[in-house]
């Protein structure tokens, strides 16, 4: 997550550096952004094939090397292709990772452990932005790659020394079957497609919410972006705050609880957004968000390395990569109905949306214990 963040500050000085408007260096984003989608469905049947822990750690290698051609590109070309390359290393180590939990930690611990590795994204997204805007001011941009560069040859050498004890517990008889089959497997699967249609549809509104949040707090209340953009950051505050409580949370509501009362915070939260007319009051909501959409989306993943047990990365990833759909279809529509209607009135109802998606995903949670539990 940070060196998918990491260009996000840079832009104003890549522009100066590389002679260029920021429409066009900004491509060291948006085709990091398309590769990184792409390559999800590539890496499941990787993982399931040749062992998930092995695939991680050979993309952190790779994305070390991507990184140090990042640093050294002499033009702007350089620099996409070089970020191009870390997208198709980087995309393998989120997913994979999820579904080597999942082969790896008993399911009753799984959202928990899920929880501790979402930390980890979230402070990445953070660290990103922080480090890329820091060193760039400081040392110069290229720095920010070669920190980078560092931090990933550690992780991979520590995942080298871990090999042969880690990869083994994660190895299954199934490991063989073949790149359709694996597919196939999912698509078959009724909860699978359930499963995947959720996370299609909450990338879209979360997401899609998320992108034009700070531009409606701009416009509606005439607060600076900076100001927007600060308060919109609140919603990873209240994402890390649910990691830090998963365990006593996770105990708290359970898997329904967890699905339901997340889409509800999540919901009502956008409403305070969108009709507060005081934009203070955006502050807290934007926190209980982050919590709500934590809730949901820690439950969601923790199903997802479920979904298919026999071809669990295939699983992890077509749902990443639905999520990853849902996000870029979200953006832009949310974007396009702004443009022609009231955006509290859209925001609001988006929100609502999340309130209606919460309570169907507890229902088919519900049903599906239900139905485990008659066959058990």
């Amino acid at each position: 997550m940070a060196v998918q963040r990491i260009c996000d500050p840079m832009l104003p000085e890549l522009s100066q550096v590389f002679h260029a408007p920021i429409s066009e260096v900004s491509k060291v984003i948006s085709f990091f952004a398309i590769a990184y989608g792409l390559m999800q469905l590539f890496y499941g049947p990787v993982g399931d094939r040749f062992g998930k822990y092995r695939v991680v750690m050979l993309a952190a290698m790779g994305c070390s090397v991507a990184c140090v051609l990042s640093g050294l590109s002499t033009n702007l070309d350089g620099l996409v292709a070089a970020r191009v390359a870390t997208a198709l290393a980087a995309a393998a180590i989120i997913p994979l990772s999820l579904a080597w939990v999942g082969d790896t930690v008993h399911y009753e611990q799984r959202q928990e452990t899920l929880a501790r590795v979402g930390l980890g994204t979230m402070l990445g997204i953070t660290a990103g932005q922080l480090f890329g805007g820091l060193l760039t001011d400081t040392l110069g941009w290229r720095w920010a790659f070669a920190l980078m560069a560092g931090t990933f040859a550690t992780v991979s050498f520590l995942l080298w020394q871990q090999l042969k004890h880690l990869e083994p517990a994660a190895r299954h008889a199934h490991a063989q079957v073949g790149f359709f089959k694996q597919l196939t497997q999912v698509a078959h699967n009724a909860w699978a497609r359930t499963l995947l249609s959720i996370a299609l549809i909450e990338g879209a509104m979360v997401f899609g919410l998320l992108a034009v949040t700070a531009s409606h707090l701009h416009q509606t209340h005439q607060i600076s972006l900076t100001l927007a953009g600060g308060t919109t950051g609140l919603f990873g505050l209240g994402g890390m705050a649910y990691m830090a409580a998963a365990k006593h949370v996770i105990r708290r509501f359970g898997e329904v609880g967890l699905a339901r009362f997340g889409g509800l915070y999540f919901g009502l939260a956008f409403l305070v957004i969108a009709f507060t007319p005081w934009w203070p009051l955006a502050l807290p909501a934007c926190f209980v968000a982050g919590f709500g959409f934590a809730m949901f989306h820690n439950t969601m993943q923790a199903k997802a390395t479920q979904m298919v047990p026999t071809a669990r990365a295939t699983g992890v990833t077509l749902f990443a990569g639905f999520l990853f759909l849902g996000q870029s279809i979200g953006v832009l529509v949310l974007a396009a109905l702004i443009s022609h209607f009231n955006s509290s009135y859209v925001l609001g109802g988006v929100g609502l949306g999340v309130v209606v998606l919460g309570v169907f995903f507890a229902r088919a949670i519900a049903k599906r214990n239900a139905t485990q539990a008659d066959h058990a």
